[in-house]
């Protein structure tokens, strides 16, 4: 005799309520057992590290607009001797430019408005647009000769998010929540922060921080500025917290149902994201109430860290978030994308960033947190060592240049005071240690305790990894 529909729904039920009660059992023994037990409880899909990890957590910093090296972290004397000059046609060769310069009949050098320095003890030379950063030098592990293959801005920041140019892929904060899991019970293991005092210059699509591919549970969630930090988070009017428990577990029920008739995952991650919602209700508003810092901590981040949503704001609010044990945190911070007015546009860029950059550091560091903190701070691509357009007596511009740029590295078993790399005495080619997009890639995953060819998930009868079929570990920034 064929089962009726109420017979299949009622063996469905009880296979259900049979697993709800093994996972509030789970539950139950996880607050006994603490913190460190709940953690484990919510493990990634490797059900081990490849090899013991230096870091359990990311903040990436990630300078939407492409920040010039040439007025940051790579000195070029000989563009300041031949500023004005044309650039040597050998520098270039063959190679290609940005179609918004490549038409100028004539290439002049451009030599940095800014003197550099000597930091630290280990002599790393850094320019004086970034005093703060100048402070911090034996902390950082500096890559002179990052490149990449794109040339325009949404492709190169979607490659650097997602280790392809094409839109689609998983971000790499959802790679990494969705191998190594969450560490905490009340938070996203991904969480997304883009300031609201930068210059609007390129746009920033949600997809940067998205799961492609991946189950939706592990995307990124933006956290705002403002009374709602996490948009649609709060209850509406009328409906109290012990309301939407109740709707919750109904919906479960029925979601329940459903995932045992239709053998969906993405209804088991619609479930763990309704569930995480609930939880942080309480746990959003304690997490980004900046109200108990100290002045002291305030001073060191900077005036604008009392401003919610600035990038100083939101570098406080990332050490609270690593405090909390969050997995993978990125900021964005747009307005580096100078193709006119250097002098201003890089000034008011350091400016607004300089001193919080150093601050997350120092924080990090003196209260032990950054031994197991991986900082990362780099934009998508680097600037021409000529001007695009001509040169002013107080002023010019620079290209997108994705031959070669620099990019910091700090904690979670990074070599500090070190300088990877070398580029010609023009700042445009690499002479001496290339570092792609995808072996910092690689290097990321390798610190957090992955093999980066061992992460892997299949879709659509193909296996795919952060690092498509490249990538390797720079071996010389480790520590």
């Amino acid at each position: 005799m064929k089962p009726t529909y109420d017979d299949l729904m009622r063996s469905t039920r009880r296979h259900f309520l049979g697993k709800v009660g093994l996972g509030l059992g789970s539950l139950a023994m996880a607050k006994l057992l603490g913190p460190e037990a709940r953690a484990a409880a919510q493990p990634g899909v490797l059900d081990a590290l490849h090899h013991a990890p230096k870091a359990k957590r990311v903040i990436y910093l990630f300078q939407a607009g492409g920040p010039s090296h040439l007025e940051t972290f790579d000195f070029k004397p000989v563009l300041r001797a031949g500023h004005g000059k044309a650039l040597p046609k050998e520098v270039i060769g063959h190679q290609r430019l940005s179609t918004m310069s490549g038409n100028q009949s004539l290439l002049p050098m451009a030599g940095s408005f800014a003197n550099f320095t000597k930091s630290g003890r280990c002599g790393m030379e850094i320019c004086d647009t970034l005093p703060y950063t100048q402070k911090i030098a034996d902390d950082l592990c500096l890559i002179r000769t990052m490149h990449t293959e794109a040339i325009n801005h949404d492709p190169a920041i979607t490659f650097f998010c997602s280790g392809n140019q094409v839109p689609g892929r998983p971000s790499m904060g959802a790679w990494a929540s969705y191998g190594l899991g969450t560490l905490n019970d009340n938070l996203p293991a991904f969480i997304v922060l883009v300031s609201k005092n930068a210059s609007r210059d390129q746009p920033l699509y949600s997809r940067l921080w998205g799961a492609g591919f991946l189950p939706s549970e592990h995307q990124g969630v933006q956290f705002r500025a403002g009374q709602e930090p996490v948009l649609y988070l709060s209850n509406p009017e009328g409906v109290s917290p012990h309301v939407r428990r109740d709707m919750l577990d109904a919906l479960g029920q029925l979601n329940g149902y459903q995932a045992e008739q239709q053998l969906d995952p993405e209804i088991d991650a619609r479930v763990a994201q309704a569930e995480m919602a609930f939880r942080m209700q309480t746990s959003v508003p304690e997490a980004t109430d900046l109200s108990g810092e100290t002045e002291e901590t305030f001073q060191l981040y900077g005036p604008d860290s009392k401003k919610p949503g600035t990038y100083a704001a939101n570098c406080l609010l990332a050490r609270r978030l690593i405090e909390r044990d969050v997995r993978f945190i990125q900021l964005f911070h747009q307005g580096w994308d100078q193709h006119g007015d250097v002098v201003g546009g890089i000034s008011r860029q350091c400016k607004q960033t300089d001193q919080a950059s150093a601050a997350l550091i120092t924080d990090l560091k003196r209260r032990g947190l950054l031994d197991d903190t991986l900082v990362v701070w780099g934009g998508e691509f680097g600037r021409t060592a000529y001007s695009q357009g001509k040169i002013t007596a107080n002023n010019y511009g620079r290209d997108h240049h994705p031959r070669c740029f620099s990019l910091w590295l700090a904690g979670g078993g990074v070599k500090g005071g070190t300088v990877i790399g070398a580029t010609d005495d023009y700042g445009y080619n690499i002479v001496e240690g290339g570092v792609h997009v995808h072996d910092l890639h690689a290097t990321m995953l390798h610190l957090l305790g992955v093999q980066h060819e061992k992460l892997i998930y299949k879709f659509q009868g193909r296996y795919y990894r952060l690092t498509d079929v490249h990538g390797k570990v720079v071996q010389p920034a480790l520590a």
